[in-house]
Protein backbone atom coordinates (compact mmCIF):
# COMPACT_ATOMS: atom_id res chain seq x y z
CA UNK A 1 0.00 0.00 0.00
CA UNK A 2 2.48 2.57 -1.19
CA UNK A 3 0.39 5.60 -2.15
CA UNK A 4 3.48 7.76 -2.70
CA UNK A 5 4.58 5.30 -5.37
CA UNK A 6 1.10 5.34 -6.95
CA UNK A 7 1.01 9.15 -7.05
CA UNK A 8 4.58 9.27 -8.44
CA UNK A 9 3.59 6.85 -11.25
CA UNK A 10 0.61 9.06 -12.22
CA UNK A 11 2.75 12.23 -12.18
CA UNK A 12 5.43 10.45 -14.22
CA UNK A 13 2.92 9.84 -17.02
CA UNK A 14 1.44 13.35 -16.82
CA UNK A 15 4.88 14.96 -17.04
CA UNK A 16 5.75 13.03 -20.22
CA UNK A 17 8.44 11.08 -18.37
CA UNK A 18 10.71 14.14 -18.13
CA UNK A 19 11.65 13.20 -14.56
CA UNK A 20 11.85 9.67 -13.16
CA UNK A 21 9.09 8.16 -10.99
CA UNK A 22 11.69 7.43 -8.27
CA UNK A 23 12.73 11.11 -8.19
CA UNK A 24 9.08 12.19 -8.02
CA UNK A 25 8.40 9.76 -5.16
CA UNK A 26 11.22 11.31 -3.11
CA UNK A 27 9.60 14.75 -3.57
CA UNK A 28 6.22 13.67 -2.14
CA UNK A 29 5.66 14.78 1.45
CA UNK A 30 3.29 13.87 4.26
CA UNK A 31 1.63 17.06 5.57
CA UNK A 32 2.01 17.69 9.32
CA UNK A 33 -1.59 18.91 9.47
CA UNK A 34 -4.19 16.36 8.27
CA UNK A 35 -6.39 19.27 7.08
CA UNK A 36 -3.81 19.71 4.28
CA UNK A 37 -4.38 16.21 2.94
CA UNK A 38 -2.66 12.85 3.26
CA UNK A 39 0.06 13.54 0.67
CA UNK A 40 1.55 16.76 -0.66
CA UNK A 41 3.56 17.38 -3.82
CA UNK A 42 5.57 20.65 -4.18
CA UNK A 43 5.99 21.80 -7.78
CA UNK A 44 9.01 24.09 -7.33
CA UNK A 45 11.50 21.61 -8.87
CA UNK A 46 9.29 21.26 -11.96
CA UNK A 47 9.28 25.03 -12.63
CA UNK A 48 12.79 24.94 -14.14
CA UNK A 49 11.98 21.82 -16.12
CA UNK A 50 8.68 23.16 -17.53
CA UNK A 51 9.70 26.85 -17.66
CA UNK A 52 6.41 27.73 -15.95
CA UNK A 53 5.49 29.04 -12.54
CA UNK A 54 5.14 26.27 -9.92
CA UNK A 55 1.63 27.54 -9.05
CA UNK A 56 0.50 27.13 -12.66
CA UNK A 57 2.04 23.63 -12.88
CA UNK A 58 0.19 22.65 -9.67
CA UNK A 59 -3.10 23.91 -11.14
CA UNK A 60 -2.61 22.04 -14.45
CA UNK A 61 -1.65 18.77 -12.76
CA UNK A 62 -4.59 18.96 -10.33
CA UNK A 63 -7.03 18.94 -13.24
CA UNK A 64 -5.48 15.78 -14.74
CA UNK A 65 -4.87 13.54 -11.71
CA UNK A 66 -7.48 10.81 -11.70
CA UNK A 67 -7.50 7.68 -9.58
CA UNK A 68 -10.13 5.94 -7.41
CA UNK A 69 -7.48 5.99 -4.62
CA UNK A 70 -7.54 9.80 -4.47
CA UNK A 71 -10.74 11.42 -3.22
CA UNK A 72 -9.78 14.98 -4.09
CA UNK A 73 -6.82 17.14 -5.08
CA UNK A 74 -6.50 20.68 -3.77
CA UNK A 75 -4.08 23.34 -4.96
CA UNK A 76 -2.50 25.59 -2.34
CA UNK A 77 0.04 27.87 -4.03
CA UNK A 78 2.70 25.60 -5.57
CA UNK A 79 1.50 22.55 -3.63
CA UNK A 80 -0.78 19.73 -4.67
CA UNK A 81 -2.58 18.45 -1.58
CA UNK A 82 -3.89 14.93 -2.12
CA UNK A 83 -6.69 13.43 -0.03
CA UNK A 84 -6.99 9.64 -0.06
CA UNK A 85 -10.32 7.87 -0.53
CA UNK A 86 -10.91 6.97 3.13
CA UNK A 87 -13.39 4.16 2.52
CA UNK A 88 -11.47 2.46 -0.28
CA UNK A 89 -8.06 2.79 1.36
CA UNK A 90 -9.22 1.77 4.85
CA UNK A 91 -10.93 -1.35 3.53
CA UNK A 92 -7.87 -2.32 1.47
CA UNK A 93 -5.71 -1.79 4.56
CA UNK A 94 -7.94 -3.85 6.86
CA UNK A 95 -8.04 -6.61 4.25
CA UNK A 96 -4.20 -6.64 4.06
CA UNK A 97 -3.84 -6.89 7.84
CA UNK A 98 -6.40 -9.71 8.02
CA UNK A 99 -4.58 -11.58 5.29
CA UNK A 100 -0.99 -10.99 6.48
CA UNK A 101 -1.56 -10.91 10.26
CA UNK A 102 1.87 -10.80 12.01
CA UNK A 103 3.63 -10.53 8.62
CA UNK A 104 2.02 -7.13 8.02
CA UNK A 105 4.75 -4.51 7.55
CA UNK A 106 7.32 -7.11 6.39
CA UNK A 107 9.70 -6.08 3.61
CA UNK A 108 12.13 -8.01 1.42
CA UNK A 109 14.88 -5.51 0.60
CA UNK A 110 17.36 -7.48 2.75
CA UNK A 111 17.33 -10.28 0.16
CA UNK A 112 18.37 -12.88 2.75
CA UNK A 113 21.77 -11.24 3.33
CA UNK A 114 23.72 -12.27 6.45
CA UNK A 115 24.25 -9.58 9.09
CA UNK A 116 26.39 -10.57 12.11
CA UNK A 117 25.56 -8.37 15.12
CA UNK A 118 28.20 -8.05 17.85
CA UNK A 119 26.04 -7.31 20.91
CA UNK A 120 25.78 -7.60 24.71
CA UNK A 121 29.35 -8.91 25.31
CA UNK A 122 29.63 -8.84 29.12
CA UNK A 123 32.92 -9.61 30.87
CA UNK A 124 33.27 -13.07 32.41
CA UNK A 125 33.43 -13.14 36.24
CA UNK A 126 31.96 -9.62 36.45
CA UNK A 127 28.35 -8.72 37.32
CA UNK A 128 25.86 -8.20 34.49
CA UNK A 129 25.07 -4.55 35.13
CA UNK A 130 22.54 -2.07 33.73
CA UNK A 131 25.44 -0.82 31.62
CA UNK A 132 25.15 -4.01 29.53
CA UNK A 133 21.40 -3.60 29.06
CA UNK A 134 21.72 -1.12 26.20
CA UNK A 135 23.93 -3.21 23.92
CA UNK A 136 21.74 -6.27 24.61
CA UNK A 137 18.30 -4.79 23.94
CA UNK A 138 19.34 -2.43 21.12
CA UNK A 139 21.17 -5.31 19.38
CA UNK A 140 18.27 -7.71 19.88
CA UNK A 141 15.71 -5.24 18.51
CA UNK A 142 17.91 -4.37 15.51
CA UNK A 143 18.18 -8.12 14.79
CA UNK A 144 14.36 -8.51 14.88
CA UNK A 145 13.86 -5.45 12.65
CA UNK A 146 16.50 -6.64 10.15
CA UNK A 147 14.74 -10.01 10.01
CA UNK A 148 11.42 -8.24 9.34
CA UNK A 149 13.12 -6.51 6.38
CA UNK A 150 14.41 -9.72 4.80
CA UNK A 151 17.93 -9.95 6.28
CA UNK A 152 19.35 -12.91 8.19
CA UNK A 153 20.73 -11.55 11.49
CA UNK A 154 23.40 -13.55 13.37
CA UNK A 155 23.51 -12.55 17.05
CA UNK A 156 27.07 -12.83 18.42
CA UNK A 157 27.85 -12.49 22.13
CA UNK A 158 31.53 -11.50 21.90
CA UNK A 159 32.27 -12.31 25.55
CA UNK A 160 35.08 -10.56 27.43
CA UNK A 161 36.66 -13.89 28.37
CA UNK A 162 40.42 -13.25 27.97
CA UNK A 163 43.11 -10.90 29.19
CA UNK A 164 45.44 -10.20 32.12
CA UNK A 165 42.48 -9.92 34.52
CA UNK A 166 42.16 -13.71 34.36
CA UNK A 167 45.74 -14.11 35.58
CA UNK A 168 44.84 -11.85 38.51
CA UNK A 169 41.63 -13.76 39.17
CA UNK A 170 43.41 -17.14 39.15
CA UNK A 171 46.05 -15.74 41.54
CA UNK A 172 43.32 -14.47 43.89
CA UNK A 173 41.45 -17.79 43.75
CA UNK A 174 44.62 -19.81 44.44
CA UNK A 175 45.42 -17.58 47.45
CA UNK A 176 42.00 -16.94 49.01
CA UNK A 177 39.34 -18.82 47.02
CA UNK A 178 36.76 -21.32 48.26
CA UNK A 179 35.38 -23.64 45.55
CA UNK A 180 32.06 -24.21 47.40
CA UNK A 181 31.44 -20.47 47.75
CA UNK A 182 32.20 -19.93 44.06
CA UNK A 183 29.80 -22.74 43.08
CA UNK A 184 27.01 -21.27 45.22
CA UNK A 185 27.36 -17.67 44.03
CA UNK A 186 29.89 -17.49 41.17
CA UNK A 187 29.76 -13.87 40.07
CA UNK A 188 29.58 -12.43 43.60
CA UNK A 189 32.51 -14.56 44.84
CA UNK A 190 34.70 -14.06 41.77
CA UNK A 191 34.12 -10.31 41.88
CA UNK A 192 34.98 -10.26 45.60
CA UNK A 193 38.24 -12.13 44.84
CA UNK A 194 39.07 -9.70 42.00
CA UNK A 195 38.44 -6.68 44.27
CA UNK A 196 40.53 -8.28 47.06
CA UNK A 197 43.42 -8.76 44.61
CA UNK A 198 43.38 -5.02 43.80
CA UNK A 199 43.16 -4.10 47.48
CA UNK A 200 46.07 -6.40 48.45
CA UNK A 201 48.33 -5.43 45.54
CA UNK A 202 48.79 -1.97 47.06
CA UNK A 203 50.65 -3.50 50.03
CA UNK A 204 52.14 -6.44 48.07
CA UNK A 205 53.17 -5.38 44.53
CA UNK A 206 54.56 -8.89 43.86
CA UNK A 207 50.93 -10.01 43.31
CA UNK A 208 51.05 -8.20 39.93
CA UNK A 209 53.94 -10.47 38.86
CA UNK A 210 52.00 -13.55 40.02
CA UNK A 211 48.99 -12.37 38.01
CA UNK A 212 51.08 -11.87 34.87
CA UNK A 213 52.71 -15.26 35.45
CA UNK A 214 49.34 -17.06 35.68
CA UNK A 215 48.07 -15.31 32.55
CA UNK A 216 51.25 -16.36 30.70
CA UNK A 217 50.55 -19.95 31.81
CA UNK A 218 46.98 -19.56 30.56
CA UNK A 219 48.18 -18.28 27.17
CA UNK A 220 50.68 -21.16 26.96
CA UNK A 221 47.90 -23.73 27.51
CA UNK A 222 48.80 -24.74 31.10
CA UNK A 223 46.26 -27.38 32.16
CA UNK A 224 45.51 -26.02 35.65
CA UNK A 225 45.16 -22.44 34.39
CA UNK A 226 42.88 -23.52 31.53
CA UNK A 227 40.71 -25.67 33.84
CA UNK A 228 40.16 -22.76 36.25
CA UNK A 229 39.51 -20.31 33.38
CA UNK A 230 36.97 -22.70 31.80
CA UNK A 231 35.23 -23.14 35.16
CA UNK A 232 34.97 -19.37 35.72
CA UNK A 233 33.63 -18.99 32.17
CA UNK A 234 31.03 -21.78 32.50
CA UNK A 235 29.76 -20.53 35.87
CA UNK A 236 29.50 -16.95 34.56
CA UNK A 237 27.58 -18.09 31.49
CA UNK A 238 25.05 -19.92 33.69
CA UNK A 239 24.42 -16.63 35.51
CA UNK A 240 24.18 -14.65 32.27
CA UNK A 241 21.84 -17.21 30.70
CA UNK A 242 19.32 -16.69 33.48
CA UNK A 243 19.24 -12.95 32.72
CA UNK A 244 19.01 -13.51 28.95
CA UNK A 245 16.12 -15.91 29.54
CA UNK A 246 14.29 -13.26 31.58
CA UNK A 247 14.64 -10.85 28.65
CA UNK A 248 13.92 -13.54 26.04
CA UNK A 249 17.23 -12.84 24.24
CA UNK A 250 19.04 -15.64 22.40
CA UNK A 251 22.39 -15.83 20.60
CA UNK A 252 23.70 -17.74 17.59
CA UNK A 253 27.29 -17.61 18.86
CA UNK A 254 29.12 -17.13 22.16
CA UNK A 255 32.53 -16.86 20.46
CA UNK A 256 34.32 -14.38 22.72
CA UNK A 257 37.83 -12.94 22.78
CA UNK A 258 39.45 -16.29 23.68
CA UNK A 259 38.00 -17.87 20.52
CA UNK A 260 40.37 -15.74 18.41
CA UNK A 261 43.59 -16.69 20.25
CA UNK A 262 44.75 -19.02 17.47
CA UNK A 263 43.56 -16.67 14.70
CA UNK A 264 45.67 -13.60 15.47
CA UNK A 265 49.05 -14.78 14.15
CA UNK A 266 47.56 -14.92 10.69
CA UNK A 267 46.45 -11.27 10.96
CA UNK A 268 49.92 -10.16 12.13
CA UNK A 269 51.53 -12.08 9.22
CA UNK A 270 49.11 -10.51 6.71
CA UNK A 271 49.92 -7.03 8.05
CA UNK A 272 53.65 -7.81 7.74
CA UNK A 273 53.24 -9.13 4.18
CA UNK A 274 51.35 -5.98 3.19
CA UNK A 275 54.15 -3.93 4.84
CA UNK A 276 51.70 -2.13 7.09
CA UNK A 277 53.35 -2.95 10.45
CA UNK A 278 55.86 -0.43 11.75
CA UNK A 279 57.74 -0.21 15.05
CA UNK A 280 56.86 2.58 17.48
CA UNK A 281 58.24 2.70 21.05
CA UNK A 282 59.12 -1.01 20.74
CA UNK A 283 55.48 -1.83 19.91
CA UNK A 284 54.09 -2.75 16.45
CA UNK A 285 51.48 -0.40 15.01
CA UNK A 286 49.66 0.42 11.77
CA UNK A 287 50.08 4.11 10.94
CA UNK A 288 46.76 5.84 10.12
CA UNK A 289 47.95 9.44 9.62
CA UNK A 290 46.41 9.57 6.12
CA UNK A 291 43.07 8.65 7.66
CA UNK A 292 43.61 11.40 10.29
CA UNK A 293 43.56 8.80 13.06
CA UNK A 294 46.13 7.84 15.71
CA UNK A 295 48.20 4.68 15.05
CA UNK A 296 46.44 1.37 15.69
CA UNK A 297 48.38 -0.70 18.24
CA UNK A 298 48.69 -4.34 17.08
CA UNK A 299 51.40 -5.80 19.38
CA UNK A 300 52.73 -4.48 22.67
CA UNK A 301 56.49 -4.32 23.35
CA UNK A 302 56.31 -7.70 25.16
CA UNK A 303 54.71 -9.31 22.09
CA UNK A 304 51.18 -9.48 23.60
CA UNK A 305 48.28 -8.83 21.23
CA UNK A 306 45.50 -6.33 21.89
CA UNK A 307 41.78 -5.69 21.35
CA UNK A 308 42.46 -4.39 17.86
CA UNK A 309 44.32 -7.59 16.89
CA UNK A 310 41.43 -9.71 18.18
CA UNK A 311 38.80 -7.59 16.45
CA UNK A 312 40.74 -7.76 13.17
CA UNK A 313 40.81 -11.56 13.52
CA UNK A 314 37.08 -11.57 14.40
CA UNK A 315 36.18 -9.40 11.38
CA UNK A 316 38.17 -11.75 9.12
CA UNK A 317 36.52 -14.82 10.62
CA UNK A 318 33.02 -13.36 10.27
CA UNK A 319 33.57 -12.42 6.63
CA UNK A 320 34.89 -15.89 5.79
CA UNK A 321 32.19 -17.76 7.71
CA UNK A 322 29.13 -15.59 7.13
CA UNK A 323 29.99 -13.69 3.93
CA UNK A 324 28.11 -10.75 5.41
CA UNK A 325 26.39 -7.95 3.53
CA UNK A 326 26.84 -5.84 6.68
CA UNK A 327 28.55 -6.47 10.00
CA UNK A 328 27.27 -4.50 12.99
CA UNK A 329 28.96 -3.68 16.30
CA UNK A 330 26.42 -2.52 18.89
CA UNK A 331 28.94 -0.99 21.29
CA UNK A 332 28.92 2.26 23.33
CA UNK A 333 29.99 5.50 21.63
CA UNK A 334 33.15 5.70 23.78
CA UNK A 335 34.57 2.97 21.52
CA UNK A 336 34.06 5.02 18.33
CA UNK A 337 37.80 5.65 17.79
CA UNK A 338 38.57 1.92 18.13
CA UNK A 339 36.08 1.02 15.38
CA UNK A 340 37.27 3.84 13.10
CA UNK A 341 40.79 2.44 13.44
CA UNK A 342 39.61 -1.15 12.92
CA UNK A 343 37.75 -0.30 9.70
CA UNK A 344 40.64 1.89 8.49
CA UNK A 345 43.21 -0.90 9.01
CA UNK A 346 41.05 -3.42 7.10
CA UNK A 347 40.66 -0.83 4.34
CA UNK A 348 44.46 -0.41 4.15
CA UNK A 349 44.75 -4.20 3.90
CA UNK A 350 42.75 -3.93 0.68
CA UNK A 351 39.47 -5.41 1.92
CA UNK A 352 36.55 -3.64 0.24
CA UNK A 353 34.16 -5.38 2.65
CA UNK A 354 35.55 -3.19 5.47
CA UNK A 355 33.06 -0.55 4.25
CA UNK A 356 30.24 -2.94 5.18
CA UNK A 357 31.31 -2.89 8.83
CA UNK A 358 29.23 -0.48 10.91
CA UNK A 359 29.73 0.68 14.48
CA UNK A 360 26.25 1.23 15.98
CA UNK A 361 27.06 3.46 18.98
CA UNK A 362 24.78 4.42 21.85
CA UNK A 363 24.77 6.76 24.85
CA UNK A 364 25.34 5.87 28.50
CA UNK A 365 23.03 4.60 31.22
CA UNK A 366 23.23 7.19 34.00
CA UNK A 367 22.37 7.08 37.69
CA UNK A 368 21.82 10.50 39.31
CA UNK A 369 23.29 12.07 36.18
CA UNK A 370 26.55 10.11 36.39
CA UNK A 371 27.91 7.09 34.52
CA UNK A 372 27.48 3.81 36.37
CA UNK A 373 30.84 2.42 37.50
CA UNK A 374 31.71 -0.94 39.10
CA UNK A 375 34.86 0.43 40.75
CA UNK A 376 33.10 3.41 42.30
CA UNK A 377 30.26 1.26 43.66
CA UNK A 378 27.72 2.89 41.34
CA UNK A 379 26.89 -0.35 39.52
CA UNK A 380 23.23 -1.38 39.33
CA UNK A 381 22.76 -5.09 38.68
CA UNK A 382 20.47 -5.81 35.74
CA UNK A 383 18.94 -8.97 37.25
CA UNK A 384 18.01 -7.06 40.42
CA UNK A 385 16.42 -4.30 38.33
CA UNK A 386 14.42 -6.80 36.26
CA UNK A 387 13.21 -8.63 39.38
CA UNK A 388 12.29 -5.38 41.12
CA UNK A 389 10.45 -4.20 38.01
CA UNK A 390 8.52 -7.51 37.85
CA UNK A 391 7.65 -7.14 41.55
CA UNK A 392 6.41 -3.56 41.07
CA UNK A 393 4.40 -4.61 38.01
CA UNK A 394 2.81 -7.36 40.12
CA UNK A 395 1.90 -4.80 42.79
CA UNK A 396 0.26 -2.56 40.14
CA UNK A 397 -1.70 -5.50 38.73
CA UNK A 398 -2.89 -6.52 42.23
CA UNK A 399 -4.26 -2.99 42.68
CA UNK A 400 -5.82 -2.59 39.24
CA UNK A 401 -6.96 -6.15 38.41
CA UNK A 402 -6.76 -8.46 41.48
CA UNK A 403 -8.76 -11.22 39.75
CA UNK A 404 -6.34 -11.58 36.80
CA UNK A 405 -5.73 -15.30 36.23
CA UNK A 406 -2.06 -15.47 35.21
CA UNK A 407 -0.55 -12.70 37.35
CA UNK A 408 2.99 -14.14 37.44
CA UNK A 409 3.33 -14.41 33.65
CA UNK A 410 1.79 -10.96 33.05
CA UNK A 411 3.93 -9.35 35.79
CA UNK A 412 7.03 -10.68 34.07
CA UNK A 413 5.89 -9.49 30.62
CA UNK A 414 5.06 -6.01 31.95
CA UNK A 415 8.06 -5.67 34.29
CA UNK A 416 10.67 -6.78 31.76
CA UNK A 417 8.89 -4.96 28.92
CA UNK A 418 8.95 -1.71 30.93
CA UNK A 419 12.75 -1.84 31.33
CA UNK A 420 13.33 -2.67 27.64
CA UNK A 421 10.88 -0.05 26.32
CA UNK A 422 12.34 2.68 28.55
CA UNK A 423 15.66 2.11 26.79
CA UNK A 424 14.41 1.67 23.22
CA UNK A 425 11.99 4.61 23.11
CA UNK A 426 15.01 6.93 23.22
CA UNK A 427 17.21 7.61 20.23
CA UNK A 428 20.14 5.28 20.93
CA UNK A 429 22.67 8.16 21.01
CA UNK A 430 20.90 9.78 23.98
CA UNK A 431 22.13 9.11 27.51
CA UNK A 432 19.40 7.56 29.67
CA UNK A 433 18.67 8.33 33.31
CA UNK A 434 17.80 5.14 35.19
CA UNK A 435 14.39 5.38 36.92
CA UNK A 436 12.19 2.37 37.74
CA UNK A 437 9.22 4.60 38.65
CA UNK A 438 9.40 6.31 35.24
CA UNK A 439 9.63 2.95 33.42
CA UNK A 440 6.54 1.42 35.04
CA UNK A 441 4.03 4.23 34.60
CA UNK A 442 0.80 3.10 32.94
CA UNK A 443 0.39 6.43 31.17
CA UNK A 444 2.71 8.43 28.94
CA UNK A 445 5.33 7.01 26.60
CA UNK A 446 5.98 3.74 28.43
CA UNK A 447 5.94 0.02 27.71
CA UNK A 448 3.06 -0.69 30.14
CA UNK A 449 0.97 2.02 28.39
CA UNK A 450 1.35 0.31 24.99
CA UNK A 451 0.80 -3.16 26.51
CA UNK A 452 -2.29 -1.91 28.36
CA UNK A 453 -3.68 -0.45 25.12
CA UNK A 454 -3.17 -3.81 23.40
CA UNK A 455 -4.92 -5.62 26.32
CA UNK A 456 -7.80 -3.10 26.17
CA UNK A 457 -8.27 -3.74 22.43
CA UNK A 458 -8.22 -7.53 23.05
CA UNK A 459 -10.83 -7.05 25.80
CA UNK A 460 -13.15 -5.21 23.36
CA UNK A 461 -12.92 -8.13 20.91
CA UNK A 462 -13.63 -10.64 23.70
CA UNK A 463 -16.69 -8.69 24.87
CA UNK A 464 -17.98 -8.65 21.29
CA UNK A 465 -17.27 -12.39 20.99
CA UNK A 466 -15.66 -11.37 17.72
CA UNK A 467 -13.45 -13.65 15.62
CA UNK A 468 -11.27 -12.51 12.74
CA UNK A 469 -12.02 -15.51 10.51
CA UNK A 470 -15.81 -15.03 10.85
CA UNK A 471 -16.13 -11.30 10.23
CA UNK A 472 -18.15 -10.05 7.21
CA UNK A 473 -16.23 -8.18 4.51
CA UNK A 474 -18.91 -5.65 3.48
CA UNK A 475 -18.79 -2.39 5.41
CA UNK A 476 -21.32 0.43 5.10
CA UNK A 477 -19.53 3.24 6.94
CA UNK A 478 -17.47 6.12 5.58
CA UNK A 479 -14.40 5.51 7.84
CA UNK A 480 -14.30 9.23 8.73
CA UNK A 481 -14.07 8.62 12.50
CA UNK A 482 -11.63 5.72 11.98
CA UNK A 483 -9.35 7.58 9.58
CA UNK A 484 -6.79 8.85 12.10
CA UNK A 485 -6.17 5.28 13.35
CA UNK A 486 -6.35 3.74 9.85
CA UNK A 487 -3.89 6.26 8.39
CA UNK A 488 -1.48 5.52 11.26
CA UNK A 489 -1.71 1.77 10.59
CA UNK A 490 -0.44 2.52 7.09
CA UNK A 491 2.70 4.07 8.58
CA UNK A 492 3.86 0.79 10.18
CA UNK A 493 5.96 -0.44 7.24
CA UNK A 494 7.67 2.97 6.70
CA UNK A 495 8.50 3.13 10.45
CA UNK A 496 10.09 -0.34 10.25
CA UNK A 497 12.07 0.68 7.15
CA UNK A 498 13.39 3.84 8.88
CA UNK A 499 14.34 1.80 11.95
CA UNK A 500 16.19 -0.69 9.78
CA UNK A 501 18.07 1.89 7.71
CA UNK A 502 19.14 3.92 10.76
CA UNK A 503 19.66 1.00 13.18
CA UNK A 504 17.24 2.90 15.41
CA UNK A 505 14.53 0.90 17.26
CA UNK A 506 13.14 4.16 18.71
CA UNK A 507 11.38 4.73 15.37
CA UNK A 508 9.22 1.63 16.01
CA UNK A 509 8.82 2.50 19.73
CA UNK A 510 7.62 6.04 18.94
CA UNK A 511 5.31 4.68 16.24
CA UNK A 512 3.50 2.23 18.56
CA UNK A 513 3.10 4.97 21.21
CA UNK A 514 1.46 7.20 18.55
CA UNK A 515 -0.81 4.34 17.46
CA UNK A 516 -1.75 3.53 21.08
CA UNK A 517 -2.56 7.20 21.75
CA UNK A 518 -4.68 7.49 18.57
CA UNK A 519 -6.55 4.29 19.41
CA UNK A 520 -7.27 5.39 23.01
CA UNK A 521 -8.62 8.71 21.70
CA UNK A 522 -10.81 6.80 19.23
CA UNK A 523 -11.99 4.48 22.04
CA UNK A 524 -12.96 7.52 24.16
CA UNK A 525 -14.93 9.16 21.32
CA UNK A 526 -16.67 6.19 19.64
CA UNK A 527 -18.98 3.58 21.18
CA UNK A 528 -17.33 0.64 19.45
CA UNK A 529 -19.57 -2.10 20.88
CA UNK A 530 -22.84 -0.23 20.27
CA UNK A 531 -25.17 -2.10 17.90
CA UNK A 532 -25.06 -0.25 14.59
CA UNK A 533 -24.29 -0.75 10.90
CA UNK A 534 -20.73 0.46 11.63
CA UNK A 535 -20.01 -2.04 14.45
CA UNK A 536 -18.30 -4.67 12.27
CA UNK A 537 -15.99 -2.16 10.61
CA UNK A 538 -15.05 -0.74 14.01
CA UNK A 539 -14.26 -4.19 15.42
CA UNK A 540 -12.21 -4.97 12.30
CA UNK A 541 -10.20 -1.80 13.01
CA UNK A 542 -9.73 -2.83 16.67
CA UNK A 543 -8.44 -6.23 15.53
CA UNK A 544 -6.03 -4.52 13.11
CA UNK A 545 -4.69 -2.37 15.97
CA UNK A 546 -4.06 -5.51 18.07
CA UNK A 547 -2.09 -7.10 15.21
CA UNK A 548 0.15 -4.05 14.71
CA UNK A 549 0.70 -3.25 18.41
CA UNK A 550 1.64 -6.87 19.14
CA UNK A 551 4.05 -6.99 16.20
CA UNK A 552 5.51 -3.57 17.05
CA UNK A 553 6.19 -4.72 20.63
CA UNK A 554 7.69 -7.99 19.32
CA UNK A 555 10.15 -6.02 17.16
CA UNK A 556 11.37 -4.36 20.36
CA UNK A 557 11.75 -7.74 22.09
CA UNK A 558 8.65 -7.18 24.28
CA UNK A 559 5.69 -9.50 24.83
CA UNK A 560 2.04 -8.39 24.62
CA UNK A 561 -0.28 -9.76 27.35
CA UNK A 562 -3.91 -10.09 26.28
CA UNK A 563 -5.12 -9.20 29.78
CA UNK A 564 -3.63 -6.86 32.37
Amino acid sequence: MNFKKELAAILFELLDQEITAAELELMIEKPKNSAHGDLAFPCFTLAKLKRKSPNLIAQELSEKIQSPTFEKVEVVGAYLNIFLNKKLVSEQLISSIFEQKGHFGAQEFGNGGNVPIDMSSPNIAKPFSMGHLRSTVIGNSIALILEKCGYKPIRINHLGDWGTQFGKLITAYKLWGDSEKVKQNPIKELLALYIKFHDMVESDPSLEDQGRSWFKRLEDGDEEALTLWQWFRDESLKEFSRIYELMNVQFDSYAGEAFYNDKMDRIVKLLEEKQLLVESDQAMVVELAEEQLPPCLIKKSDGATLYATRDLAAAHYRKENYDFVQSLYVVGHEQSLHFKQLIAVLGKMGYEWAEKMVHVPFGMMLKDGKKMSTRKGKVVLLEEVLNESISMARHNIEEKNPNLANKDAVSKQVGVGAVIFHDLKNNRMNDIEFSLEEMLRFEGETGPYVQYTFARACSILRKANWQADLHPKNYTNSWEKEWKVASLLMEFAPAIKRSCENFDPSQVAKYIVDLAQAFNKYYAEVKILEESSEREARLALVYSVTVVLKEGLRLLGIEAPQEM
